[in-house]
């Protein structure tokens, strides 16, 4: 129904004579009772109720057990006692061109806990303007975020110095890079790059991550001043978050695929695992986007058929690691397995 449309004389007449609220229909019941002194067993079969249960009902009526049928307003304080404790002191701060944040700081000092909303209100109140815009360096001295510079390889120098990293750990990977050419295999692989961040250097950057177990590339922010984390790939500054995030979405699953085939011919002469055992695992990954392409599979889960993905997980039982590959077979051209 649109909005300030009349309703009908019959629906207004339906709302009090069949409401459909369960708190509404108790209380049409109990008026047709005592105000208009109807018998209990007819005001039981018009709405709904048992004459049992209706007895009980005004029972419980009589006797306060019924609860309110109408909300009753509960104005809120007319006054507010931390505003006014905390008004003088805004407005002298105020007059000495202190801003919101800087008075409300103050306050907490003071011991008086006002938001800088509460103290943006006292001053608005009192008829005073927003302060002007000023400038980084008329501000007062406090911790604000630093500007770092951008990532670029022209940038990069090797000349002696002395700093301090959290990612020390990283070079201990690095004879291992040299050694099965992590370089090369960038180009071997066609990555993308730039004159700033070339391929190899990239790949390194989002290497390192993976190596330092860094989840998501929104979490290299805290490092971004990390001049270890900056040496290992080879760059003046860790690239930031929206480059990593850009190169990411650059990379098509063919160059993927590329890639991780470049990595294994480089180490398929090294004896990375024992090769004794290995822990084998199946899942079905559900679907659940619109006109899939995938076939039904059988998913334990849910105890049903629906469209999903078959993962074959293998793991290294000595070394715990993961080993990956790619699959696109379907059921049509997938072998029968051998149970023999």
């Amino acid at each position: 129904m649109a909005i300030g449309e009349p309703k009908s004389l019959t629906w207004c007449k339906r709302f009090f004579g069949e409401p459909r609220v369960a708190r509404q229909r108790m209380y049409e019941a109990l008026r047709a009772y005592y105000a208009e002194d109807r018998p209990s067993h007819e005001v039981a079969a018009k709405f709904g109720y048992t004459a049992a249960s209706f007895r009980v009902l005004c029972h419980q009526f009589r006797r306060g057990g019924v609860p309110e049928f109408f909300a009753v307003a509960r104005p809120g304080p007319r006054s507010q006692p931390q505003k006014s404790a905390a008004r003088d002191l805004v407005i002298g701060l105020r007059k000495q061109n202190h801003s919101v944040y800087e008075i409300s700081d103050a306050l907490k000092a003071k011991g008086l806990a006002l938001s800088s909303t509460a103290v943006r209100e006292v001053l608005r109140e009192e008829g005073f303007a927003r302060l002007p815009r000023r400038l980084d360096e008329e501000r007062p001295c406090a911790p604000r975020p630093s500007v770092e510079a951008v990532a670029d390889v022209r940038a990069f120098s090797l000349e002696s110095r002395s700093f301090s990293t959290t990612c020390g750990g990283l070079f201990l990977f690095v004879p291992d890079l040299v050694r099965l050419g992590i370089d090369p295999l960038a180009g071997f692989a066609q990555l993308p790059g730039t004159k700033m961040i070339p391929a190899a250097h990239a790949l390194r950057a989002t290497l390192a991550l993976k190596l330092w177990s860094i989840e998501r590339k929104s979490h290299v922010m805290p490092l971004a001043a990390d001049e270890g984390l900056a040496l290992f790939s080879g760059l003046n500054v860790t690239p930031k978050r929206s480059y990593l995030c850009e190169y990411s979405s650059r990379f098509a699953h063919a160059k993927t695929m590329k890639l991780i085939a470049g990595w294994h011919d480089r180490v398929t002469g090294d004896k990375l695992f024992s090769e004794e055992s290995f822990n084998l695992d199946f899942h079905s990954v559900p679907y659940y986007g619109a006109h899939p392409v995938l076939e039904r599979h059988y998913v334990s889960a849910r105890s049903r058929r629906q469209p999903s993905v078959l993962v074959f997980v293998a793991q290294d039982a000595e070394g715990r690691a993961l080993c990956y590959t790619n699959a696109d077979l379907r059921k049509g051209v997938a072998a029968e397995p051998n149970l023999s």
